[in-house]
């Protein structure tokens, strides 16, 4: 059972001692096939074989030996006769490779193939195979030249022929174009490309398949840093010479993840250099890959390492707000208060302030920083936007409260924290405007800032109910699509205030309801936020409702209403409705509904025939999140 608590230390967790098998197979306890083959020719499926030899070592010693002579169906060609010394007299009396086949493949049963050149010799064996009817055993194969190639230099050898290899090795035996011969010499060729690998790094069979990618050598070397890892759900962290975190990374497969960044999978050059600085790798074991995934995060935000480029500074993320005076302003500020109207969070501050322009943009709200009474002993100066009918200018009123601006206000409230459809049509109106006019760029910067409001309207109204609801646990069947485990189990999250407070999965076709009541005594206690903001990285509660959307989850017990508005910001994330109105303009008369508010800024009139005809209210893709969250 794990409680997600307060503290994001790796050391938090037990050490964690891998089994010989998580490691992997050493070499000196792999049995190795060494064969070879002798053929008609170099066409797999019309030539035939004339000698098959093979040779089975482990440890350095060989376990045993196969040759035969196989009679191919054909004649041996002249030159082939001559290479090899295989005549046609030779192979009149061998037998068939029926009845050879089965022989190697039990002689070869439960080995790791080796050839020099396997993409040959194995392609011959599968051939065969298929043309006798046979399954293929899909042995794990190693081919030596491709190691040779990354092992052995032009210095040492002109090529990387067995002959020259054979010969550069000492070889006891030395190659002829015989099938058992050329096995032996390749037996020994192995050996020495294992005696390079070692200092290497390559200890391990499942090292081999990437032993030949072109890895710097200090890099390489560092694979042992992989040895001791689970092969489990969790997080991971390289550490690097004053034990500083360099790096946190996550997968469902610790030891898997991180034995790909030793080969030439990894393609990043800050990552590379990363390797290169670290000294060891701390696992954090998870009982979910959504833990997995919450504790990288916070990990990375407690850390902030050198090497991870995201979610590093959570306190950089901006909100939008409408402030709380006489005459409100929108504002771009770095937290939230109770009572006020925000949108966000949103990545940067220039994103944010792009969602401020496109409400000044469908709104006469002021633009002016000043705080303003709500009735001025001395009239204002008015601006520049009040001259063009874009604020009602409060600062001028010396007898009575401006009260049309007080519509206003509302409008933008409205818009942030409901329904942004009169936002939408104004701006979409305008964009289709402009791209009928051909006025592309401009178009484009109303795209953009209208993609900014209506993702972080969307966000903070996504974000909002979770952060307000005290305690929520939900639950799905676990071993099906992408949930962890074994099918029969329940995969249970405690979620309080948008943070994840505890997680774990039950034991197939036992009853999860013991385990919730667990969960919910145990789970870590958090302090309510000021909502929209939850009690946690923003990335964190975005990763619990991605989890709350999944296939299959169901609620198991919610301690308040968690809800969102009917007519939400979601209805318009993709922007529909914005194209459709430039598919609208463009294919029309270049009139558009409310094109005289296009400019100066009004909210076209909700009841617009011609709007609401052409571009309906998109519902939102996700029913789960339109009326009351507990019909989940």
């Amino acid at each position: 059972m794990h409680a997600v608590s307060t503290s994001t230390s790796a050391g938090t967790r037990a050490p964690y001692q891998a089994t010989f098998e998580e490691l992997g197979t050493p070499l000196r306890d792999v049995t190795f096939v060494v064969v070879d083959l002798e053929t008609t020719g170099t066409n797999a499926k019309e030539g035939g074989i004339t000698e098959i030899g093979a040779v089975k070592v482990r440890g350095g010693e060989v376990l045993g030996e196969f040759q035969s002579l196989v009679n191919p169906g054909q004649p041996v060609p002249a030159f082939v006769a001559r290479l090899t010394g295989i005549t046609n007299a030779m192979v009149a009396t061998a037998p068939d490779i029926e009845l050879v086949l089965p022989s190697f493949l039990e002689f070869a049963r439960d080995t790791v193939l080796v050839a020099h050149n396997a993409p040959f010799d194995v392609g011959f064996l599968k051939a065969m195979c298929a043309r006798l009817d046979y399954p293929w055993p899909g042995y794990t194969v190693v081919d030596t030249v491709p190691l040779a190639r990354r092992l052995v230099t032009r210095d040492e050898a002109p090529n990387h022929k067995l002959s020259t290899l054979a010969n550069l090795f000492h070889a006891t035996v030395s190659p002829e174009h015989r099938a058992l011969a050329d096995a032996r010499a390749t037996v020994d060729v192995l050996h020495a490309l294992f005696d390079r690998l070692a200092p290497m790094g390559v200890t391990h069979l499942e090292d081999l398949a990437t032993a030949a990618d072109p890895v710097p050598p200090e890099v390489r070397r560092k694979r042992h840093l992989a040895d001791d890892l689970p092969d489990s759900p969790g997080v991971y962290l390289f550490r690097g010479p004053g034990d500083e975190v360099l790096y946190v990374g996550t997968s469902v497969n610790i030891r898997k993840r991180v034995r790909s960044y030793f080969t030439a999978a990894e393609k990043r050059k800050r990552i590379t250099e990363m390797v290169r600085i670290a000294e060891r790798v701390t696992p954090v074991a998870c009982a979910t890959p959504l833990e997995a995934q919450v504790r990288e995060l916070r990990l990375i935000t407690e850390h902030a390492p050198r090497y991870n480029r995201r979610s590093k500074f959570p306190e950089r993320h901006s909100w939008v707000r409408l402030t709380d005076e006489a005459y409100p302003r929108l504002s771009v500020v770095g937290g939230v208060v109770a009572g006020a109207a925000h949108i966000g969070p949103f990545g940067s501050r220039r994103t944010a302030q792009e969602a401020v322009h496109a409400l000044h943009d469908a709104l006469n709200l002021r633009q002016c920083t000043a705080r303003i009474p709500l009735v001025s002993k001395r009239p204002g100066s008015p601006c520049a936007l009040a001259g063009m009918g874009r604020c009602s200018a409060p600062c001028v009123a010396t007898e009575a409260p401006d009260a049309s601006y007080a519509d206003v206000a509302d409008a933008a409230r409205a818009a942030l924290t409901g329904d942004p459809a009169p936002v939408v049509r104004a701006l979409s109106d305008r964009i289709a405007a402009l791209a009928h006019q051909e006025r592309y760029e401009e178009a484009g910067e109303v795209t953009r800032r209208l993609r900014a409001f209506v993702q972080g309207a969307h966000r903070a109204q996504r974000l909002g109910p979770l952060a307000g609801c005290a305690e929520l646990v939900a639950a799905r069947p676990s071993g099906i699509g992408d949930a962890p485990g074994k099918p029969g189990g329940w995969e249970i999250v405690v979620i309080k205030h948008g943070r994840l407070a505890g997680t774990d999965v039950s034991a197939p076709g036992a009853s999860p309801l013991p385990l919730v009541d667990a969960l919910r005594t145990t789970a870590e206690h958090v302090e309510p936020p000021v909502a929209p903001a939850p009690a946690a990285h923003p990335e964190e509660t975005d990763l619990l409702l991605a989890w709350l959307d999944s296939p299959g989850v169901r609620l198991v017990h919610v301690s308040d209403t968690w809800a969102c508005p009917v007519r939400a910001a979601g209805a318009h994330a993709d922007l529909t409705w914005a194209s459709d109105r430039v598919r609208v303009e463009i294919a029309g008369d270049g009139t558009v509904a409310g094109d005289g508010s296009a400019d100066d800024g009004a909210v076209p009139d909700d009841g617009a025939a011609e709007v609401e005809a052409a571009a309906p209210t998109t519902e939102p893709e996700n029913p789960r999140h339109v009326d009351t969250m507990t019909a989940c």
